[in-house]
C-alpha cells in the first residue's frame, strides 16, 4: 500500500472560485483589461510545470491530449472498456485535476510528491484506449515513455521538492547541490544580478566546473538594447567558467508579451500603460530590474478597479530560498471590506510603535499602501493563498512602498470547516472554532500582510558606503550594546538568509497579527466588539497553535527538513507558546473514539493577555533584531532551534506527526473560469466544482493552439 500522503483522495474538497458578479460590475473595457491580464497569466502560469519538476510538463501534455480529444465524461466509457472500475475511474480525473491545480506532480502547499491513486498498467491501459492514442499514437508512446517511470516513482529523493540529495528540484540540474547554489550567489552578487528569473545548470568540463545561468526571457541571443539590461555572456569567476543566456521559457514568455501589449490598449490610466510596458520589457530581456520599474508603477496605481501582478515572485520552492516561481493573477475589488482594511492602513501609524522593538528598527516613515479586498478572476501558478504583500523587493518596500491584498472569495471557500472533520480540539471548542474561524482569520490576514510583511527597517550600508542608519547611536535591545552588523552592497534579506529567510520572516508576520489582535482598536475596525471581539481574539490564538500541531505534516523526518514555509512558521510559534509554560498551551496524545491514536490541544483564554503576550512579545523582538542587523548566525540558530522536531523532551513531535498524518484531511483545489472575446464583448465562463469541470477548464482554456503550446511545454533541456 502507498502512503496516503502521495496520493489525493477520491473526495477531495474541489471548489469553483466565484467572481460573476465582480466580473458583470466592470465596464467593457475592464473586462477587456482583465481578459489580456488573464491570458498572460495563464500562460505564464505554465512555466510553473518546468520549474517544478523534470516530469510535470509532459505529464500535463499527455493528460491535455486526451482531455482535449474527449472530454471527462466520454473519456469514462473508454476507462470501463479499458478495466478501470468507477473508483479508479475518479482516481484518474482527481490526479489531473491535481496535476492541473498545483501546476505540477507535486503539491504546491507542503512540496510532497503526489501520484496516481490506481494501478500503472491501469493508466497505460487507459492512455492506449484514448482516442488521442489512436489519432497519433507514436506521439502519445513517446510522451508515456518520457513520464511513465517518474509518474509513480516513490524513491526517497523523489518524494519531494530539495536540493541535491534532500529532493527534486527543476530550478538546478539535477548534479547541483547546496553547496553550488551558494557558490552561484556568490558569483550573482558580483555581477549584481538578481537570482529571481533564473535557473542554473552544472557542467565539467576538463574537470572544470561550468555554470549555465539561465534567465527567463522571450529573446534568445545578447544583442537587446537597453542600458539597464542584463550582462550575457562568459566569466571567469574563482576556479568556475559562469555563461549568463537569455531565452529560458521563450515561447511561453513571448505568449505572456503578446497579452501584455494588448491589455495596455485598455489600460486605465498612465501608470497601467507604464507598468505593462516595464513588465513587457522584462520579460523579452530578462531584466529584473525593468520588473522593479514596472513594480513602481504598479505601487502607484492606487485603488485600481481590476487589481494584477504577474511575474517571477515567491521564492518558497526554490530549496535555495533565492529564485521566484512564475505567477499572475487578476482580481476586481471588493469596495464593501476594502473600506476596513483602508481603515487599518489609516491607523497603521498608530499601531507600528506598539510593536516591540525600539524605534530605530522601524522603518523611517511608514509608506502607506494600498490595502485592498479582491474577488479573485484569476490565478495562474501552483496554487491559490488568502493573501498577498507585495512586491517581494526590499529596496523598493523600504523605501518607496508595497501594497496589500486580501482575496476575499477564496477566504469564504478555502477555510471553511466541518466539525465531523474538525481534529485535535475539544469537543466545547469546536462550534466556537467554526463559527468564529472565518473572522479571525480575516483579522490575521490583514495584520499579518499590512502591519507584518510591512513593518520593520533592514540596517544597510551602500555601495557608496552611506548608511541607512545611525552606527554610533542604534543599539541592539538585547544586549544594550551598538549593532555590529548590516546589509551591504547588494546583499537582501533573501540572499543573506537564504534558506530560512521565507519561513523566518512568515513567523515574523503571523507573530505580529497574534500581537497586534489583542489591541481592541483593530478588532473594531474589523468589527468586532466586546464579547465577540474576545471570541475572536481566542479562535486567532487557537487556530494558530492547532496549525503548528497540522504543520508536522509538512516535515520530513529522514532529510529533517520543512516542506513549507507557512506550516514551519506555525510550529515554531506553538513551540514558544508551549515553552512560555504556566498552562497556557496544552497538548496531549491520547485515543480517539475510532480506537485509532489522537491528539488534543487546548489553549487558555485567562492566560493569552499576559502568558501569551509576554511570550509573543520578547520572541518577536528577536525575530525582528536579527532580521534587521542581518545577524544569519544568531537568526538561524533561533529558528532551527525551534523548528527542530525530535522524540525528545516533554512533547514526542516525531510520534505526533504520525498522528498527523493519520487524520489529515487534503486541502482544498479551486476550479476557475475563463474568459473569452465574443464580438466585441467579453464573455465569462464558470466551470463546476468537481475534478472534471477543473479539467475541463484548463482544457478550454488552451484552444486556440493547444497543439504548439503543448508541444513548447514539453521541450526540457535538462
Amino acid at each position: 500500500m502507498v502512503d496516503s500522503q502521495y496520493y489525493l483522495p477520491n473526495d477531495i474538497g474541489i471548489s469553483a472560485l466565484d467572481c460573476r458578479e465582480a466580473f458583470r460590475l466592470l465596464s467593457p473595457k475592464e473586462q477587456m483589461y482583465a481578459h489580456y491580464l488573464s491570458r498572460a497569466s495563464w500562460y505564464g502560469g505554465l512555466i510553473v510545470l518546468i520549474q517544478t519538476s523534470p516530469e510535470s510538463a509532459n505529464i500535463y501534455v499527455l493528460l491535455q491530449k486526451m482531455f482535449h480529444a474527449q472530454a471527462p465524461q466520454q473519456l469514462e466509457a473508454v476507462a470501463t472498456a479499458a478495466g478501470l472500475s468507477a473508483e479508479e475511474y475518479q482516481a484518474f480525473l482527481v490526479y489531473a485535476a491535481g496535476l492541473y491545480a498545483n501546476m505540477g506532480n507535486y503539491k504546491s502547499f507542503g512540496d510532497t510528491k503526489f501520484i496516481p491513486n490506481l494501478p500503472k498498467e491501469k493508466f497505460k491501459a487507459l492512455v492506449w484506449e484514448s482516442l488521442a492514442f489512436k489519432q497519433s499514437p507514436g506521439d502519445m508512446e513517446t510522451l508515456w515513455g518520457c513520464c511513465c517511470e517518474l509518474l509513480y516513482s516513490l524513491e526517497d529523493k523523489q518524494k519531494q521538492l530539495g536540493l541535491g540529495e534532500k529532493g527534486i528540484s527543476a530550478y538546478f540540474s539535477g548534479n547541483c547541490c547546496l553547496e553550488d547554489a551558494e557558490f552561484a550567489q556568490k558569483f550573482l552578487d558580483s555581477k549584481n544580478l538578481s537570482a529571481y528569473n533564473t535557473r542554473l545548470f552544472k557542467t565539467e568540463i576538463d574537470g572544470k566546473r561550468c555554470y549555465e545561468v539561465r534567465l527567463a526571457s522571450a529573446e534568445k541571443d545578447c544583442a537587446v538594447e537597453g542600458k539597464s539590461e542584463v550582462c550575457c555572456g562568459k566569466y571567469e569567476f574563482e576556479d568556475s567558467v559562469f555563461s549568463v543566456k537569455r531565452g529560458d521559457y521563450a515561447f511561453l514568455m513571448e505568449k505572456v508579451c503578446q497579452n501584455l501589449e494588448k491589455a495596455k490598449d485598455y489600460a486605465a490610466n498612465e501608470n497601467q500603460k507604464r507598468m505593462l510596458e516595464e513588465y513587457t520589457r522584462s520579460f523579452t530581456c530578462g531584466s529584473v530590474e525593468a520588473h522593479k520599474e514596472g513594480s513602481r508603477y504598479w505601487i502607484k496605481d492606487k485603488g485600481p478597479i481590476v487589481e494584477s501582478y504577474i511575474g517571477f515572485i515567491e521564492s518558497y520552492r526554490d530549496p535555495f530560498g533565492s529564485r521566484g516561481e512564475f505567477e499572475g493573477f487578476v482580481a476586481v475589488v471588493n469596495k464593501a471590506m476594502s473600506a476596513r482594511f483602508a481603515q487599518l492602513v489609516s491607523s497603521a501609524e498608530v499601531l507600528l510603535p506598539e510593536l516591540p522593538w525600539p524605534p530605530a528598527f522601524e522603518k523611517d516613515r511608514f509608506l502607506k499602501p494600498d490595502f485592498t479586498s479582491l474577488d479573485v478572476l484569476t490565478f495562474a501558478g501552483s496554487g491559490i493563498p488568502a493573501g498577498i504583500n507585495i512586491p517581494n523587493y526590499d529596496d523598493i518596500r523600504q523605501t518607496e512602498g508595497f501594497k496589500n491584498v486580501s482575496l476575499g472569495n477564496v477566504l469564504a471557500v478555502a477555510y471553511a470547516t466541518q466539525k465531523d472533520k474538525l481534529t485535535f480540539l475539544e469537543e466545547n471548542d469546536k462550534d466556537l472554532y467554526i463559527k468564529w474561524k472565518g473572522p479571525s482569520f480575516e483579522v490575521q490576514v490583514g495584520l499579518h500582510e499590512l502591519l507584518g510583511h510591512g513593518s520593520g527597517k533592514l540596517f544597510v550600508q551602500d555601495d557608496k558606503g552611506k548608511y541607512n542608519f545611525d552606527q554610533t547611536a542604534v543599539r541592539n535591545p538585547e544586549t544594550g550594546e551598538l549593532i555590529s552588523s548590516w546589509y551591504k552592497g547588494s546583499e537582501t534579506w533573501d540572499s543573506k538568509f537564504s534558506t530560512i529567510a521565507s519561513s523566518y520572516e512568515e513567523c515574523r508576520a503571523e507573530c505580529v497579527g497574534l500581537y497586534l489582535c489583542l489591541n481592541k482598536q483593530v478588532l473594531s475596525i474589523f468589527g468586532h466588539e466586546g464579547e465577540d471581539a474576545e471570541e475572536v481574539v481566542y479562535v486567532n490564538w487557537l487556530n494558530m497553535v492547532r496549525a503548528g500541531l497540522l504543520g508536522l505534516e509538512f516535515y520530513t523526518p529522514e532529510s529533517k527538513s520543512w516542506r513549507q514555509a507557512h506550516m514551519q512558521a506555525r510550529f515554531v510559534i506553538l513551540r514558544v507558546l508551549l515553552e512560555a509554560g504556566e498552562g497556557l498551551v496544552g497538548l496531549r496524545e491520547c485515543t480517539g473514539a475510532d480506537g485509532r491514536p489522537d491528539a488534543v490541544i487546548t489553549l487558555d483564554r485567562s492566560k493569552i493577555y499576559t502568558v501569551g503576550k509576554s511570550a509573543i512579545q520578547r520572541f518577536l523582538c528577536k525575530l525582528q533584531v536579527h532580521k534587521s542587523t542581518a545577524d544569519v548566525e544568531r537568526g538561524r540558530a533561533l529558528y532551527e532551534g525551534y523548528s527542530a522536531v525530535t522524540a525528545d523532551g516533554t512533547h514526542n513531535f516525531l510520534h505526533l506527526r504520525e498522528t498527523v498524518l493519520l487524520r489529515k484531511e487534503a486541502r482544498k483545489m479551486f476550479v476557475q473560469a475563463n474568459t473569452y472575446i465574443k464580438g466585441d464583448a467579453v464573455e465569462l465562463v464558470e466551470y463546476e466544482g468537481s475534478a472534471a469541470g477543473l479539467i475541463q477548464s484548463f482544457v478550454e482554456r488552451f484552444p486556440d493552439n493547444a497543439e504548439e503550446t503543448s508541444s513548447q511545454t514539453s521541450i526540457r533541456p535538462h
